[in-house]
């Protein structure tokens, strides 16, 4: 009875926000914020090169039917058919012809027609490079003009208003992919959810940051929120090409529309987005942050690293439906590997990059990213392209995990312990990779081929690996080192309990006697 009494009192709102304060429960917004809005990137990736193809090939269609002559005969009626004699006679004349010139072709030819899944216009296909790159980097594009605003925002006015602000930008996204039927509307609609994303990934880091204080710690958080941003693009690519292929362009928008109404409800109640608390010393201005030679190796390593995949996104579907007349679900299944490997690569690196070097666990994500992506052009089919792409999300994954939580410690060491900026140039790096591979890829695979493509990403990805060198012992300011010493000394006897923080075992020595 005690505990039925308990779970009748049980105020879930109430709960929600006494542990506001919560870093677990802060780490899990942010978690399912990146996952929604990864979510979002991909799944578009196994949808936009057939659904445009289509949708370029039923307009083509209907302007040879309607360029085609149109022979009505003369008087005021059509023709007839005769069921008789299987022969169709023109009203207001004796003329008469035989069907076979006129009627459609059985459904039975038309099925044999469209039986195979290989594109009917190679050349159009490969039209399509273009088109899609430029739709994929528009979001990438917007998120990188935004960030430099976003960044100097959260210093002012906190973390939780533009998280907030971009689950509403991204819902409004969400919704104009489901029922968008012209490039026009999904360009606009990807272009939208780069000012989302903006928000939601900049606050979200941000704040992070803030609230893991010690290096290692703020390592393994930032680890499992890439897991979100991991599983989001784990789940995207097999989820819309499969939904697509067998229930509609709209269906897989409209879920994830729903989902974000979840994290929207909660990060309402948790968050209570309507307070504005800004931060309490001012921090490094964003272009003193952009000079910094050693933030730059770390943002380049974050960028180059993920061109690869983000120039694999609209081209390697085009080149498996040029090379391997591969199904719609296919195009989405076909990076699952890199998916998986990516969540495998963030979580475990996430903690061990801490101890093995961070630096060293970057030179060796881009040098397996370089060899990884050359060797994807050898696959013969799907089951080929296993091995590479695993390899490539593997070690993305461990780029991306060791060099986020290196930005928030090189402003540690270096400057002023605000993290806004810093990580607006962090996400900057990313939309960069995101807004010239796609973009640049997009061409590059039109006019020399997708080979030359890989491998001239490969190339530069092991080129700028021996930079990630700079990155093992970073000078800073001497104070700054002492206090970095002694925090993440006291941190590891520091526990937090859900109410807030307190300490434990403050007296180490246990000779220690408070009255000596």
């Amino acid at each position: 009875m005690g505990g039925l009494d308990a779970l009748r009192q049980f105020n879930l709102i109430k709960w929600l926000r006494e542990e506001g304060q919560s870093r677990k429960l802060i780490l899990f917004i942010v978690f399912v914020a990146l996952l929604l809005d990864n979510m979002l990137l991909t799944v578009v990736v196994p949808i936009i090169p057939s659904y445009l193809y289509n949708l370029d090939e039923a307009t083509d269609t209907s302007l040879r039917n309607s360029s085609l002559p149109q022979q009505n005969p003369a008087g005021p009626f059509h023709t007839v058919v005769s069921l008789y004699d299987n022969s169709v006679r023109l009203s207001g004349s004796n003329s008469t012809t035989r069907s076979t010139n006129v009627v459609p072709p059985t459904p039975g030819a038309k099925l044999l027609q469209n039986s195979s899944d290989c594109p009917q216009s190679t050349s159009k296909l490969l039209n399509e490079n273009v088109k899609v790159g430029m739709l994929f980097a528009s979001k990438a594009t917007v998120q990188l003009l935004t960030n430099p605003f976003i960044g100097p925002l959260t210093n002012r006015i906190g973390y939780q208003l533009p998280i907030f602000a971009g689950f509403c930008i991204m819902f409004i996204s969400t919704i104009m992919f489901a029922f968008s039927s012209s490039y026009t509307l999904l360009f606009l609609a990807r272009s939208l959810q780069g000012v989302g994303s903006s928000c939601s990934s900049v606050a979200g880091m941000g704040m992070l940051a803030s609230v893991y204080t010690d290096d290692e710690e703020r390592g393994h958080a930032i680890g499992i929120a890439l897991g979100g941003l991991a599983l989001g693009v784990l789940v995207g690519p097999p989820f819309g090409s499969v939904m697509y292929d067998f229930v509609g362009k709209t269906a897989p928008f409209l879920i994830l529309a729903f989902l974000a109404l979840f994290d929207g409800a909660l990060q309402l109640f948790v968050l209570q987005p309507t307070k504005v608390e800004p931060e309490s010393q001012t921090g490094t201005p964003l272009l003193t942050l952009m000079k910094d030679p050693y933030i730059l190796i770390a943002a380049g390593a974050i960028c180059f690293g993920n061109m690869a995949i983000a120039m694999m996104e609209p081209t390697l579907p085009i080149w498996m439906m040029e090379t391997m007349c591969a199904r719609k679900w296919q195009l989405g299944i076909a990076f699952l590997p890199a998916s998986i490997s990516y969540l495998i690569g963030t979580n475990i690196f996430g903690t061990l990059a801490h101890k093995m070097g961070r630096w060293l666990c970057a030179l060796i994500g881009m040098v397996v990213v370089g060899f990884s992506v050359i060797c994807v052009p050898f696959a013969s089919d799907i089951y080929g392209l296993i091995l590479p792409n695993f390899g490539v999300g593997f070690a993305i994954g461990m780029v991306d995990s060791s060099m986020m939580p290196i930005m928030g410690y090189l402003v540690d060491l270096r400057h002023v312990s605000v993290y806004g900026s810093v990580y607006a140039i962090a996400d900057v790096a990313f939309c960069m990779g995101f807004a010239l591979g796609p973009s640049i890829g997009g061409s590059i695979a039109e006019s020399i081929g997708f080979p030359w493509l890989m491998t001239i990403i490969g190339i530069v990805d092991i080129f700028f690996a021996p930079l990630c060198i700079f990155l093992r012992n970073p000078p800073g300011q001497e104070e700054k080192i002492a206090i970095l010493m002694d925090t993440n000394c006291s941190m590891k006897t520091r526990s937090y309990s859900t109410q807030g923080t307190y300490y434990q075992g403050e007296n180490i020595d246990p000779d220690y006697d408070e009255y000596d």
